[in-house]
């Protein structure tokens, strides 16, 4: 792990984790990493990967460091990077400010860094203490390491139901099931996220802009995707209609009728081809690929509960987040989730409760795969 760690080198770390979380949803493909650098006690640079995964987080520290870097500790949510890309690596710009001690959360699985950046760091003689709060620095980066790791990103199900997990009355009654403050946090999901997707029907029943409203926040609007195989997104749809302003993408199955394909393009969208799955349906796992083939980290489902089973189905959901509102429909209303094919508790999605919150007067559950 390197030299010995104080309670001083943990707040500074997670000092640094709080920077990197300001990063996600505008850094992809690139992580969100934070950077602090302190010397005698007093922090003197800090930084983040700006939008667009550039300049580096320890780029950003050292620029308003200066000539303070000389001899500093400089703490960092990442590995810092060794290869030679846009810009030079960060590992050799620590080196050349003089830094004398860098504290690294998580190693970089990224075979261009795996290492070779702490190496770098270590042949030049600086002290280097490593895995530190890596727990943490890891969750944060989740959807980069598992885009590295396994080719997709992490998939995020964000769920607002009553106590019995319905999800609208059975005549489809779903406004407004949760509070403000609950629709609020549902926000600023989005706003941490590259993607958000939903499912056609979803798409067709409410007319979503599926963009960041909280003040301040429209430019952290991610990607739209709409999962429609037979390309039912009408061309009133206000995704269709904004999608020269915000990026929208929908995935379909290839060889759809041609005049609507060109139509849609014409107004902005992107067309997705994917193939079909095992069971007749798009087949989510490859879509999943797709995205993280095009740089996609985080990926964040809002329904429907189509799309929801599908995805719990093919075992894609590694987080959920559960808004509850304390009130119930009964068994006549619209699950949060259509069934797919559960016949022994054996087969059922796990996942294991990781935070719990009042959100106004609802409930915000956390979840993650076990």
């Amino acid at each position: 792990m390197g030299a010995a760690t104080t309670d001083l080198d943990k707040a500074h770390m997670r000092s640094a984790l709080g920077l990197a979380r300001r990063g996600l949803g505008s850094v992809w493909p690139n992580p969100a990493v934070g950077c602090v650098i302190v010397t005698d006690g007093r922090v003197v640079g800090r930084g983040f990967t700006q939008p667009g995964g550039r300049p580096h987080a320890e780029t950003e520290a050292l620029a308003m460091a200066g000539a303070a870097a000389r001899g500093a500790t400089a703490y960092v949510t990442l590995e810092p990077c060794a290869h030679h890309g846009r810009t030079p690596p960060c590992a050799e710009a620590l080196i050349a400010a003089g830094i004398a001690r860098v504290v690294v959360a998580a190693c970089d699985p990224d075979p261009r860094v795996s290492g070779k950046g702490i190496s770098m760091l270590r042949t030049a003689g600086i002290a280097v203490t490593e895995n530190f709060l890596s727990d943490e620095a890891e969750e944060l980066n989740a959807g980069f390491l598992l885009k590295i790791r396994e080719g997709r990103p992490l998939v995020t199900l964000k769920l607002a139901s009553t106590l019995d997990g319905r999800i609208a009355t059975h005549g489809g009654e779903s406004k407004w099931i949760t509070g403000e403050a609950a629709r609020q946090a549902a926000q600023m999901l989005r706003a941490a996220s590259d993607v958000v997707m939903v499912g056609s029907g979803t798409a067709l029943a409410d007319d979503p802009d599926l963009t960041c409203r909280l003040p301040g926040l429209a430019d952290r609007s991610p990607v739209r995707v709409v999962v429609d195989g037979r390309l039912r997104l009408p061309l009133t749809a206000r995704l269709v209609a904004t999608a020269s302003d915000i990026p929208t993408w929908v995935v379909t199955l290839a060889g759809g009728d041609k005049a609507r394909r060109a139509v849609l393009e014409g107004a902005g969208v992107e067309l997705l081809d994917a193939p079909n799955g095992p069971d007749h349906q798009i087949d989510l796992a490859v879509v999943m690929k797709m995205l993280a083939d095009s740089g996609v980290t985080r990926v964040l489902v809002e329904g429907g509960a189509h799309l929801a089973a599908a995805l719990l189905r093919r075992g894609l959901v590694d987080r959920l987040v559960w808004f509850r509102a304390a009130r119930l429909i009964g068994g006549d209303g619209l699950p949060a989730a259509q069934s797919f094919g559960i016949d022994h508790l054996s087969q059922t999605p796990r996942f294991v409760l990781t935070d719990s919150r009042a959100v106004g007067e609802d409930r915000m559950e956390l979840y993650k795969k076990i």
